[in-house]
Order: C-alpha cells, then sequence, then structure tokens
C-alpha cells in the first residue's frame, strides 16, 4: 500500500547505522526520534549499549533512552505504552515520527499491539526468580517447553523472557506464545519500514570495529564502576550484549582475549537472528548501507517517504 505513512522505522542488525541515519532524517524532516532499544533504556551502562551521545544527536530529540534504573524490569508492554504515548505526540505537532532500533519484538508490538490481558504478578515473579536461583534456569526452561511448546522462539540462556513466559503463564492461563498471536493482526499504523543492510563480512567487520571501539572507549571500566556501585548481576541491564564475557573476565574465569572473542562472536550471531526477524516483515524496504554515508541513506528515505514509500 502506497500513502503517506503515519510513522517511519528505521532498522537493521546491529552496527549497521541506524542511529546515525535516524538522525540526519530526523533534522531533515524536523521531527523528534523514539528509540525501540531494550537495553538504551537503562541507566549507568552507556557505553556498551552503544547509546548516542550528544554530539551524536546534535540537537535532535531522541526518546526512550537512559531513563530506567538498572533493577527495573523494562518490558515489551513499557515500551508499547510509552512509544505509543509518543507517536501520538509528535503527530499532533504536524511532525512524522521516526522509530528507530533493532529489538524486533518492540517494533513488532508498537505496529501491531500486545495482549491486553492482565498478565503481572509480583508474588508469582519473585517465587520465579527464587525458583530460578535454587532450581537453576534449565529447569524453568524444561517447565517452559512443557506448558507452552510454541515458545521456541526463547532462547534456553534467556532468562528475562523465560521467567516473563512462566509468570504470563500462571498469571493468565495461557501460553505466551498464542497470547503474541496478535502480531498476525492488521497493523495498527500505516509504517513505512527501512531495514539497513550491508554485505555480511562487511557488516562483520563493522561489528568488530564497534566492539573495539568501544573497549578504547573505557567499556571495561565502566562494568568495573558497575559493579563498585553494588549493582546487582541479576540486574535485567547486565543482560546487555558483552556485560557478562567482560566481568567473566574481571573474575577470572578468562582471558581477556577470550572475552573480547566471545562478544564479538555472540554479538555477530546475535546480527544473524535480527536479519531473520527482519525478513519476515512483509512490505520492508530494504536499503544497502554499502559506503553511503548517514546523510545519504536519510535522503533516500526521505526522497521515497516524499514521492509515496510502501507502508506495511
Amino acid at each position: 500500500m502506497t500513502s503517506r505513512p503515519d510513522l517511519l522505522v528505521i532498522t537493521g542488525p546491529t552496527a549497521v547505522g541506524k542511529t546515525a541515519t535516524a538522525v540526519a532524517l530526523a533534522k531533515m524532516l524536523d521531527t523528534e526520534v523514539i528509540s525501540a532499544d531494550s537495553m538504551q533504556v537503562y541507566r549507568v551502562l552507556t557505553i556498551g549499549t552503544a547509546k548516542p551521545t550528544p554530539d551524536e544527536l546534535g540537537g535532535v530529540v531522541y526518546h526512550l533512552i537512559d531513563f530506567v534504573d538498572p533493577n527495573y524490569q523494562y518490558n515489551l508492554g513499557d515500551f508499547v505504552s510509552q512509544a505509543s504515548q509518543l507517536v501520538e505526540k509528535i503527530q499532533s505537532q504536524g511532525r512524522l515520527p521516526i522509530v528507530c532500533g533493532g529489538t524486533c519484538m518492540y517494533l513488532k508490538g508498537l505496529l501491531h499491539g500486545v495482549f491486553n490481558l492482565p498478565s503481572r504478578d509480583e508474588t508469582i515473579r519473585r517465587e520465579l526468580s527464587e525458583r530460578c536461583v535454587r532450581e537453576g534456569l534449565a529447569s524453568l526452561y524444561a517447565e517452559l517447553q512443557k506448558v507452552d511448546p510454541g515458545a521456541n522462539h526463547i532462547m534456553p540462556n534467556d532468562r528475562q523472557r523465560i521467567l516473563r513466559a512462566l509468570e504470563v503463564y500462571y498469571v493468565t492461563g495461557r501460553p505466551i506464545s498464542q497470547l503474541q498471536q496478535q502480531f498476525r493482526r492488521p497493523p495498527r499504523y500505516k509504517a513505512a519500514v527501512f531495514v539497513l543492510n550491508m554485505d555480511r563480512e562487511k557488516l562483520y567487520a563493522k561489528i568488530e570495529e564497534r566492539v573495539e571501539r568501544m573497549l578504547s572507549k573505557g567499556w571495561l571500566q565502566e562494568v568495573k564502576d558497575y559493579l563498585a556501585a553494588g549493582y546487582s548481576l541479576a540486574n535485567p541491564a547486565i543482560r546487555a550484549l558483552g556485560y557478562h564475557e567482560l566481568i567473566s573476565y574481571l573474575r577470572g574465569e578468562m582471558t581477556y582475549e577470550e572475552a573480547v572473542l566471545a562478544i564479538k562472536r555472540k554479538t555477530r550471531n546475535f546480527a544473524k537472528r535480527q536479519l531473520t526477524w527482519f525478513r519476515a516483515m512483509k512490505n520492508a524496504i530494504w536499503l544497502d548501507v554499502a559506503e553511503r554515508s548517514p546523510a545519504e541513506l536519510a535522503q533516500e528515505v526521505f526522497q521515497r517517504v516524499t514521492s509515496g514509500a510502501e507502508c506495511i
């Protein structure tokens, strides 16, 4: 469907250059950006989550970053509620909202909605967390496989999503995979979705360069400061890519070189999973980053939108 969109989405695998492109586009459109990144919401951890700096933003208003304490379990429902309000606010100003990020569930939730059954229970969540400590995550993952065989998109080491899926099941009596079928509904918005991508080998090289750059900016010291401040290792913020490996290095469980290699490998694998998600997005417009600058990519998006871009 070709028409003026309600919002723009700039997405793509990690390290492809989404933020810089979204910022350049926001300046062209005189608008604001809403982040769709599940880790950049957290305060304290900045370098390893690749939050944009004030200099990188260049005055562009960039919502939903650096505003949640590390111990808060920020979730899909929180994001969809807050992002939807921001979309409405920006639209009310006569502007076209830009959503930028690579957390696929956040994008799908915003575009298609989330189930509206009450599904949070502090007592059940606390009990599940305590059981995880006593019994181990593998035990709870096996339990999830029994009560919700359809939740095969949840990885065995993804503590947050395993506990959340079990919480939903025990609160609602229904599997989360069933409740998430809302992703098959018609979209809530007419959205022009742009997926930035590049040759896989070049993307992997960019990922490795970014890991090295973040380390040179003081990523390891950021982890040391986090631990010295007494923050818990169970906090959801510490699940961001790379922090576990750097903590393992500080504990003497692996060498620095092993930690860095592991971070790069995990980040490459994460990019693969993201690309699998993006390929399932119907009517998404794929842009080859190649050697183009963020400004050049933003210009192409601008031209496509103003001439009537395909919407989902």
